[in-house]
């Protein structure tokens, strides 16, 4: 296979085929994404170390397969069917510290393979379904989840043993042994009078001495949840404790989704979320200690700031005044290599707080290690629910937005000292701590917002020595023994391919996959995104992809592209996730229009400052740089500002109606797709986050929500929604139509799509959609 050097060996083949090109159309681009070629996806490594599997169609099936190369031989052959899932469950697998044996459940059983020999024993051969296996007691046993228990085998006898006994409800009432002054009587009469009785008693005492002299049988303390639910349970590795979460559900209500086109011609109705500001479970933590047979709870009071009140409060006087105990989460424990500490991983459910904190089992006694505040909220790469560990047996380590980006940190827990081993204006994506514990594994975008590379850094810290080197993004799988890794790579006009490199600096990538462009696709000259900035209204620099049409072909007008997802990045080198917008630009480039793809405010990437910039107020920031970055257009290419359109789906739906809405004058035109249209009206997890809830910040909803400014509408606007979308509930666009109706509202059309969910399947959908988008632009955006 050739070896790839240079950047531009990847673009040759679309030079190549330039002069084949054929004209785009709706109908070409949003055909099925096979007709563009098959990438490689899920890649990882066998426990051999020497074979490294992923999913592929080359053949454009159905469905990808597992194909497979090897160091050796690097033509991908398709795996045996019958295979995969045994090959499946032995990547879900996991080894022992020395990493000689490989324990994992395989068809609802636990299985043990020695990686010397490759020989398996089977643990369990059970109608039950076994699943978590793991090392436990210092890696002399086994350790496994039934039902909710945990067991342990021990190979050393193969006995198997019940660790615990959670049981659903609660504890039985005890009954009362001791009797009445009445019912002593009557006993008493009764063995007086008859001989019988008095045998039978003696008969019955000598029976219960006997017993009593017997070895006694092991008891196992009854763990009763009540009306919970067990959520997690993990023990210490010497096997003494078990720390358990359990969970009691909220009784919220859900929404029913109509469902049209059915196979039985009836309407039927799919169960969806609630609402956010709807209850929430709540959750709660215990220690189990198996050697004093003793349960009890870990008690959050003593957390540091536990009854702090988010700033936001402040603009609602007099409400909420009580000192309260805020509901958290605990995630862990994560133990040290030889158990000697253990930290969990605490979160607040009102998203304000994280602190990683030393647990002593024993005591259940919790010491602050690090606490990251954030009056917006807790987030970024690494941060959310936890990437964190330990490099040595006083040592953790552990990500934090502490200097405004996610960076890698270590800290002692003896002595509390904490070392930031990265700092920077980029963000830590991925860490990983090599076999040996020296070094860290990161990808990063430290070269450009706009790039993921890997890098090995010392645990020492010091500088980290780039791994990869192609411009684009690297997204990687490391063999077992850290020697060599494959990666996808792509960049913004070359979709994914497979690569295989030592795992050093400075070595040439061998290129595995060569399918990701089909001959027709290869044969239209795609352009490389052309990654810029911009200076927003308040001097921040504003990342963006634009696209120019040649000279020549130059209209005058713009096109704006909000992404969706709200954090997430588009303005980046790699291959797009929205591949068929990516290809509606070019098309919309060839037409004559100027496309602008902005990275706004509360997109990924770019650190806290610009994640937490929509806080309290979506339509806010994230909409001014969509009027900055038309405005920049107008000023620096030559863009007709009467003549810009804006389109988007989801978050970008919902950007789009409140550019209609609230800066009608900056945009002539807009498609909402699948948008939000009342934030009051959306999931939970994502909501509060940023908004906090309705009930507790209704100022941050009503200034947030497209429903409140329709009145707006002055340019032409067009919806587009699934019917069962579950995620943004067709409801949204029915309340806002029926608002823009009693508003009397002209110049508004809505399009519905009976079988589709949030992401749209059908060709044909996506070829009606984006038709209807083409005709609106090139209805009210060309000159007349």
């Amino acid at each position: 296979m050739k070896r790839l050097t240079l950047l531009a060996s990847l673009c040759g083949p679309a030079i190549a085929f330039a002069q084949q090109a054929q004209p785009l159309s709706v109908e070409k681009i949003m055909r099925d994404p096979k007709w563009i070629g098959t990438s490689p996806d899920n890649i990882f490594w066998g426990i051999d170390g020497k074979t490294i599997y992923f999913n592929w169609n080359p053949e454009k099936s159905p469905a990808d397969s597992l194909h497979a190369i090897t160091l050796t031989n690097h033509k991908p052959v398709k795996t045996v069917p019958s295979e995969r899932s045994h090959i499946q469950a032995l990547q879900s697998g996991t080894l022992n510290q020395a990493r000689t044996r490989l324990v994992y459940t395989w068809q609802g059983d636990v299985w043990l393979r020695d990686l010397a020999s490759g020989k398996d024993t089977r643990v369990t051969y059970t109608s039950d379904l076994e699943s978590g296996a793991e090392f436990g007691f210092n890696e002399s046993r086994i350790l496994f989840r039934r039902e909710r228990n945990i067991y342990s085998w021990d190979p050393a006898t193969g006995a198997t043993e019940q660790m615990t006994d959670f049981v659903m409800g609660a504890r039985p009432p005890k009954r009362s042994e001791s009797l009445s002054d009445q019912d002593k009587f009557l006993n008493n009469q009764q063995q007086e009078l008859f001989l019988v009785l008095r045998e039978k008693k003696a008969q019955s005492d000598a029976a219960t001495a006997y017993n009593n002299n017997l070895p006694k049988p092991r008891s196992l303390r009854s763990l009763y949840l009540d009306d919970r639910s067990l959520n997690d349970a993990r023990m210490s590795p010497d096997g003494r404790f078990v720390v358990y979460r359990v969970f009691r559900e909220a009784m919220a209500r859900g929404t029913e989704v109509p469902n049209f086109v059915t196979d039985n011609a009836y309407t039927s109705d799919l169960r969806s979320r609630s609402k956010v500001g709807s209850a929430q479970p709540s959750y709660e933590s215990f220690v189990y200690d198996r050697e004093k047979d003793t349960s009890f709870p870990i008690r959050t009071a003593q957390i540091p700031g536990i009854y702090d009140k988010p700033d936001y409060v402040k603009d609602y006087p007099g409400r909420d005044t009580g000192k309260t105990i805020r509901p958290v989460i605990i995630n862990g424990p994560y133990w040290s290599p030889k158990g000697t500490h253990a930290i969990v991983h605490i979160r607040a459910q009102d998203n304000k707080d994280r602190w990683i904190m030393l647990l002593d089992a024993a005591s259940g006694k919790l010491t602050p290690l690090d606490r990251q505040r954030d009056e917006a909220w807790i987030s970024g790469p690494g941060i959310s629910w936890g990437s964190l560990g330990w490099t040595d047996e006083q040592t953790c380590w552990f990500q934090s937005e502490a200097t405004g980006y996610s960076h890698l940190y270590t800290l002692n827990v003896t002595n509390g000292k904490k070392t930031a081993l990265t700092s920077g204006k980029y963000e830590v994506l991925t860490a990983q701590l090599s076999n040996d514990n020296k070094h860290f594994y990161i990808t990063t975008n430290e070269v450009h917002p706009g790039e993921q590379h890997f890098y090995r850094l010392p645990v020492s810290g010091g500088k980290a020595e780039r791994i990869t080197a192609m411009s684009g993004a690297n997204t990687v799988s490391m063999s077992p023994d850290e020697k060599w890794i494959a990666y996808r790579y792509s960049n913004s006009n070359h979709p994914w391919e497979m690569y295989l490199q030592e795992n050093k600096a400075g070595v040439p990538a061998q290129q595995i996959t060569d399918k990701a462009m089909s001959d027709e696709f290869r044969s239209y000259p795609w352009r490389e995104a052309n990654v810029i900035t911009f200076n927003a209204r308040d001097n921040q620099p504003v990342y963006a992809r634009l696209y120019t049409p040649e000279a020549a072909k130059k209209n005058g007008a713009a096109v704006v592209f909000v992404h969706g997802a709200g954090y997430l990045q588009n303005a980046h080198k790699w291959w797009s996730n929205y591949f068929r917008e990516y290809m509606f630009h070019n098309l919309l480039t060839d037409l004559g229009y100027t496309v602008l793809d902005i990275d706004y405010r509360g997109s990924a990437g770019y650190g806290r400052d610009w994640r937490t910039g929509i806080y309290r107020h979506m339509g806010g920031k994230d909409l001014t740089d969509q009027v900055d970055g038309a405005r920049w257009l107008a000023k620096q290419h030559g863009i007709d500002p009467k003549r810009i359109g804006i389109y988007g789906g989801s978050y970008g739906g919902f950007i789009t109606l409140m550019a209609l809405f609230t800066e009608p004058d900056a945009f002539a035109a807009g498609a909402a797709l699948r948008s939000v249209t009342d934030w009051a009206h959306y999931n939970h997890g994502y909501t509060s986050n940023i908004l906090n809830e309705p009930f507790t910040d209704s100022i941050a909803y009503r200034r947030s929500s497209p429903i409140y400014y329709a009145e707006g509408l002055k340019g032409k606007l067009l919806m587009c929604h699934g019917m069962v979308d579950v995620n943004v509930h067709f409801q949204d666009i029915v309340r806002l139509s029926q608002r823009l109706i009693e508003l009397g509202k002209d110049g508004w059309e809505l399009a519905v799509y009976p079988v589709e969910d949030h992401g749209f399947t059908e060709p044909s959908s996506w070829t009606d959609e984006y038709k209807r988008i083409l005709k609106l632009f090139e209805n009210e955006l060309q000159r007349h």
